[in-house]
């Protein structure tokens, strides 16, 4: 008898369980519907609807072909920034522009999220090109350009009112003033709280506006400026290394500077690296060391050189040196 009742407590049991999970029950098992399903067509967006804004944070470099090893390149530092950076609002003619002590790659996530967050819709966001296009209204589009600065990490930010047809620059020197006051304060207050960077961006990094190169035995240095912002910019640095400018002609691009003499060692001075003696960097140079920079322009670039009237080619070095590291 416990025989059977055990039989037929089984046969019960099984029965439920086919009731609640078989292919027929409650619960059928659907774990290989999927070999049965068929490919469907991608989704493709109506033309009158705008794609979304994709933005690739972890881009993959093309590689074509290797043909032999390659040397990987350690990975790049994230830069991460204080709250002490410096924002201003720098002005040449009318050109203006926001000057930040900041890697351009993290200028740039603030710059989007300045957009993002306005009254305004943002058209386009290129972390490539450092580019944003932002509706202005049916006839104007506002640009705005991150770039890297004539100072070594450092950033440029442009604002430009473009027309749609033409696609040329409308002046307003008002409107963009007074657009970048407000980014100004915005700026000051991110970078104090804000504290990354934008992977897709790192290549604004390497764009940089000042380089030194040797041409035929001597140093030059290239900027990436037209003749006026450049000659404007040498005239600074010359002011803020303390080298003296004796005379200046600007339809020639000419400076004729000198350096201050220190009347104690009787040599002139060079500001900059560490000294055993007081902390300076000095070198050496005759009383009537006098030199000339050079300002041409080449095609859209800007090159200055320095040439001793001595010929002494390392003084020219040293002087170009520190004028490259005192542009901003």
């Amino acid at each position: 008898m416990k025989i059977f009742y055990s039989s037929l407590i089984s046969l019960v049991f099984m029965s439920s369980c086919s009731i609640i999970g078989g292919q027929d029950g409650y619960f059928p098992d659907k774990k290989y519907d999927f070999l049965e399903e068929e490919v469907a067509e991608n989704i493709s967006i109506p033309n009158e609807l705008d794609s979304p804004n994709i933005e690739n944070h972890y881009p993959v470099i093309d590689v074509k072909d290797i043909d032999s090893l390659i040397e990987v390149p350690k990975p790049r530092q994230i830069f991460a920034s204080s709250g002490d950076s410096s924002v201003q609002l720098r002005r040449l003619g009318e050109l203006m522009w926001i000057y930040i002590e900041t890697l351009p790659s993290t200028s740039w996530p603030i710059s989007k999220n300045y957009w993002d967050t306005s009254s305004y819709d943002v058209i386009k966001a290129d972390p490539v090109s450092g580019e944003i296009d932002i509706d202005f209204d049916k006839n104007s589009k506002l640009q705005m350009r991150v770039e890297h600065g004539i100072k070594e990490a450092s950033t440029e930010i442009f604002l430009y009112k473009i027309n749609i047809s033409t696609g040329d620059i409308e002046s307003d020197p008002e409107f963009i003033q007074k657009e970048m006051e407000k980014m100004i304060d915005y700026y000051a207050d991110s970078l104090s709280n804000f504290s990354g960077t934008s992977l897709a961006a790192q290549n604004l990094n390497e764009m940089k506006k000042a380089k030194i190169f040797t041409e035929n035995g001597m140093t030059v240095i290239s900027l990436d400026l037209n003749f006026d912002r450049a000659w404007s910019s040498v005239s600074k640095a010359l002011n803020a290394a303390e080298i003296i400018t004796n005379d200046r002609d600007r339809s020639k691009g000419i400076f004729f500077v000198s350096y201050a003499k220190d009347e104690d060692r009787r040599r002139f001075r060079l500001f900059g690296g560490r000294n055993a003696d007081d902390g300076l960097q000095k070198f050496d140079f005759d009383e009537e060391s006098e030199f000339e920079i050079t300002i041409t322009q080449e095609n859209n670039k800007t090159f200055v050189r320095a040439i001793s009237k001595d010929g002494n080619i390392e003084q020219s070095e040293q002087l170009l040196s520190k004028i490259n590291e005192s542009l901003s």
